[in-house]
């Protein structure tokens, strides 16, 4: 075969090669290869050829020259029993960047190709192993960064969300059948399909559509994280307490003011959402060219947090952070409107100022705050507390994450089943008002089956593949 031939991803007639496994430095590597010929470009270079499909054999690796490359484990597959569902070999390597690589170029030189990223799963769908969702779900599932990532994406990756959006598309179909058979049928000896019974079955998929769609507010917090805020004036420790929560020092900790010129983020893992925790540059006006610009990142971070933590480490600094937080969140948005965004008072340093139940209460009212929370970077009190108030506060706002549950994690799932939403309200109007023929008025459920087609990939969209797979890596 032509190692230089057409790199069209969706032709199957081709052999593909790659590293699985990140190069570097590394204990072992992982190189897969399938297609049609797999096995017929392998043969010359594995010695003893794997005579058991499925079996974990050890082999010697050569170049096709007679010298070695390596003492692999190599595992061979039989088509349609592989990922991809063709013949295929993954030969698990020494790590390091020189055995894989040259493993890869013989591999080459014999006649396979080099895979483009995602090409691996793009086959698994296109054979039939995987739909378009599960193999997003491999990706999310390689990307998750956080334990609910990882729950929802397994579960997709098992089907779930296949299984409920297919199941969406066949009460679609079975509402066509029934408007199908009042059109061609109205005088079977039943009568025509009474409109009442179309109209329940089209309300009933309405809430199933509609209850779908909600999830994809929690399928955003799983994949993106809540945004969640430290904000106070400097030096009232909110880069220790930053570095505290995550466990790890990731924010310069000083006594001296404006030490935070940027936002930090990182991920805080918990049970139930990950939180995106984010250090930002204290509050204050400032002549500072580079510490204002500093200050306006924050104000940004704090116009879109999903929670605030206003910090102070006394009662003296809270009347300017109210000043400033209501400032960097615009007119119109500030902290005693009812949709603003909630605040949860912290109480930095009680190790060093203690601080009483009813001071605790009074942080909360002038801040207009859920609750105050009082806590020790140094010490650790009030730390999980804390944590547990963040949660609440989110669940409070988002709803229980129901991570059991399919989710729409994308904004492709969205907006498919948006578009499907819209088509069958569309229908209903149409219908119950007898505004437009039945068979005019049906062609926005077959519209709305479309937008479900989509989004499992049910019928063969390039440009949908384009779009899903460019984000994987080489070798997946």
């Amino acid at each position: 075969m032509n190692n230089l031939s057409a790199t069209n991803p969706l032709d199957l007639s081709e052999t593909i090669v790659a590293q699985a496994t990140a190069p570097g430095s590394s204990a072992l590597a992982i190189v897969r290869l399938a297609g049609p010929d797999a096995h017929a470009i392998a043969q010359g270079l594995v010695h003893p050829w794997p005579s058991t499909p499925r079996v974990a054999r050890l082999v010697t690796v050569s170049d096709g020259q007679g010298a070695a490359l390596d003492q692999s484990i190599v595992i061979r597959y039989d088509a349609p029993a592989s990922f991809t569902g063709e013949d295929a070999l993954e030969i698990v390597a020494h790590g390091g960047l020189v055995v894989a690589t040259t493993i890869v170029g013989a591999l080459i030189a014999r006649g396979a190709r080099m895979a483009r990223p995602g090409e691996f799963t793009r086959r698994a769908v296109l054979n039939g192993k995987l739909d378009i969702l599960q193999a997003e779900a491999t990706g999310d599932l390689i990307a998750s960064n956080s334990r609910a990532a990882q729950r929802v994406a397994l579960r997709q990756l098992d089907g779930g969300l296949s299984r409920r959006v297919l199941a969406l598309r066949d009460e679609l179909i079975g509402l066509e059948a029934l408007i199908a058979y009042d059109i061609d049928f109205p005088e079977e000896d039943d009568g025509p399909i009474a409109p009442a019974r179309i109209l329940a079955a089209t309300d009933q998929i309405i809430r199933a559509l509609d209850s779908l769609l909600a999830t994809a507010r929690a399928g955003e917090l799983v994949r993106q994280g809540a945004m969640v805020v430290l904000a106070g004036a400097p030096n009232v420790g909110k880069s220790s307490l930053f570095n505290a929560l995550l466990g790890e020092s990731r924010a310069i900790v000083t006594d001296i003011p404006g030490t935070t010129r940027d936002a930090i983020e990182a991920v805080l893992d918990t049970d139930t959402v990950p939180i995106r925790l984010v250090d930002t540059a204290g509050l204050r006006q400032t002549a500072d060219r580079v510490e204002k610009i500093g200050v306006e990142v924050s104000e940004s971070y704090v116009a879109r947090a999903a929670v605030i933590l206003a910090c102070s480490d006394g009662p003296s600094s809270l009347d300017a952070l109210r000043a400033a937080l209501d400032g960097a969140r615009g007119p119109g948005t500030g902290i005693d409107e009812p949709n603003g965004v909630p605040i949860i008072s912290v109480r930095t340093k009680i190790d060093l100022h203690a601080a009483s139940p009813e001071e605790l209460a009074a942080s909360a009212r002038q801040m207009s705050a859920v609750e105050t929370i009082g806590v020790s970077a140094e010490t650790g009190e009030g730390l999980e507390s804390l944590i547990a108030a963040i949660v609440r506060t989110i669940a409070s706002r988002s709803g229980p994450l129901e991570t059991d549950a399919p989710l729409l994690t994308q904004e492709r799932h969205r907006y498919a089943v948006s578009r499907a939403l819209d088509e069958v309200r569309e229908f209903r109007d149409r219908w119950q008002g007898a505004e437009l023929p039945a068979p005019v008025a049906a062609v926005h459920i077959r519209e709305a089956v479309r937008a479900l087609e989509d989004l499992i990939g049910a019928v063969d969209i390039e440009e949908i593949f384009d779009e899903v797979f460019r984000r994987f890596c080489v070798g997946k």
